[in-house]
This record gives C-alpha cells, sequence and structure tokens, in this order.
C-alpha cells in the first residue's frame, strides 16, 4: 500500500508563501495513501490559475487543461478508464466563472469523480480581479470602486442541481479536509469539494483570521442531517454559506457510469479494441 510520500514528486509547487493550496495538496496525497491508492489508480486533472498547478505536483497521473475545461476532460478519462480514481481541481474563477456550465452539467451528471475547488474569492494568478466568488463591495484592480455584483454560494448551486454529495471545509483544517476528500473518493457520484484557500498576496479580505472567526462546522450545529437536502439549503442560507463539513450526501442515487447500458466495468486501457476482420469488413461496406 502506498505511502503519501509515494504521492509526493521532484517538483516544487512554486505558490505564494502562505498559500492555501499546498495544504489542499497535501489533503489529496494523505487522502490518496489513506484509502488504499497506488499513484498509478489515481488521475489528478486540472484547469488553469494558481490551482491548475496542482495536477504536476502530485505522483499520479496528471493532465493540465485549459481555463474551465478540467470537468469535461476528467470525465472523459472515468469514462476510457473507470477503474481509475479521478479527481478534478480548480479555482472559483475556473469552476464558477468560464466553467460554470460544465460544473453544473457534471453536477448533475453525477459520473463517479471527485471535483476539489480551491476558492480564495480572487483570481490570483492575472494579479487580483474579482471572482465570481467576490462578496459585493469588494475592491480589486477590476472594480475599484467595489464590486455591484452578488457573490455565488457553491453550496447552494450544488444543491440546487441535484449533488449527490457537497462538502465543504477550510485548508487549515488539513485533518478534516483530507477525510472529506476520502469520502469524496469513496462516494459512488459526483463530489464537490469546496475550500476556502485564502490568496494571502491579493485578498486581504477573506484571510485566514477573517475565515476562522466566520465559518461554521456543521457538526457544531444541533440536530443536524446531512441526508436532508432541505435542511443541508436552509443551513448554508442561515451562514451565508460559511459552513463546513459534510453537507449532504445522498448514497441511493447511482452514478452515470452505472446506468450507461452496456458500459465495461474493464477500463478501455485493458481492453482488446482491435477490430475484427468481419467488423471492418462491414464498416469499409457502408461506404462503398
Amino acid at each position: 500500500m502506498a505511502t503519501m510520500k509515494e504521492f509526493r514528486n521532484n517538483v516544487k509547487p512554486n505558490w505564494c508563501p502562505g498559500c492555501g493550496d499546498f495544504s489542499i495538496q497535501a489533503a489529496i496525497q494523505r487522502a490518496a495513501a489513506n484509502v488504499g491508492l497506488e499513484p498509478e489508480n489515481l488521475a489528478v486533472i486540472s484547469g488553469i490559475g494558481c490551482s491548475g498547478r496542482i495536477s504536476g505536483y502530485i505522483n499520479c497521473y496528471g493532465f493540465h487543461g485549459i481555463h474551465g475545461r478540467s470537468l469535461p476532460i476528467a470525465q472523459g478519462v472515468k469514462m476510457a478508464n473507470r477503474e481509475l480514481t479521478v479527481i478534478a481541481a480548480g479555482g472559483d474563477g475556473d469552476g464558477f466563472a468560464i466553467g460554470m456550465g460544465h460544473t453544473v452539467h457534471a453536477i448533475r451528471r453525477n459520473m463517479n469523480i471527485t471535483y476539489i475547488v480551491m476558492d480564495n474569492q480572487i483570481y490570483g494568478l492575472t494579479k487580483g480581479q474579482t471572482s465570481p466568488r467576490s462578496a459585493t463591495g469588494f475592491v480589486t484592480k477590476s472594480t475599484p470602486q467595489g464590486s455591484i455584483e452578488s457573490s455565488i454560494t457553491p453550496v447552494e448551486l450544488a444543491l440546487s442541481v441535484g449533488a449527490t454529495f457537497v462538502a465543504q471545509s477550510f485548508s487549515s483544517d488539513l485533518k478534516g479536509l483530507t477525510e472529506l476528500i476520502e469520502r469524496g473518493i469513496k462516494h459512488e457520484g459526483f463530489s464537490l469539494i469546496n475550500v476556502f484557500s485564502p490568496c494571502v498576496t491579493y485578498n486581504k479580505v477573506n484571510t485566514y483570521d477573517w475565515f476562522k472567526e466566520n465559518i461554521v462546522p456543521v457538526e457544531t450545529i444541533e440536530g443536524y442531517d446531512p441526508h436532508d437536502r432541505i435542511k443541508a439549503m436552509s443551513t448554508s442560507m442561515k451562514y451565508n454559506g460559511l459552513i463546513t463539513g459534510l453537507i449532504y450526501q445522498n448514497t441511493e442515487q447511482k452514478p452515470y457510469e452505472a446506468l450507461v447500458k452496456g458500459f465495461k466495468e474493464e477500463g478501455l486501457a485493458k481492453q482488446d479494441i482491435r477490430l475484427s476482420q468481419e467488423d471492418f469488413d462491414k464498416l469499409v461496406a457502408e461506404f462503398a
């Protein structure tokens, strides 16, 4: 069984010192080891942005895609080889701006992959502009007088389109985040894990201290039931989306792959995909 160290490579991350993404990388590596994966069993697919670099920092299969497109690629990887554990990763701009259409449809499709969003509520790689997660009034280079738009709430978005696993964490909570990623990997269906990951360079509002003062773990809420979708939605609305932990899980809905008729358990990588002469002749005859 692989250890966390075996999911490390020799590529040194070039995130800013103090970036929350370091902890998210460590949590993915710990979770992969804890659930018994080997590096060759895992594929990490990322998009563009500071978060997009993560696919090159973990010793496993990796694919650095284009902006907002990590989910289509991740779903393609899973369809081609369902034996792989597939994790898609991206930032809040990647997932909730240019990639929003893919996020919504991946959630409702419910393919068996895990999507980790590194939510710093700002565009970090392009030097500090508002993202869909920036609060109204947020001052940045692109909104010097304060943003006039309202922010997206990932939890409520996911619940509204039928998510079967919704979790939220804080990058400082390495133990809790690792456990949520483990649960997301084990979940049979699409798992959305939104992680508050402070940008120490450009976001001077949503800091580590700010999150520590404002987030509310759902396990501290009396009577909270992560299997109650209505309760999950109302709780998120009550606390302005600043709740952490396993927020909602539906274990009854089957994943997409299980519903595709004739879809083999064995990955394409292990199948004999050569055409027989008979099948080849039939195909040629259609065009003759």
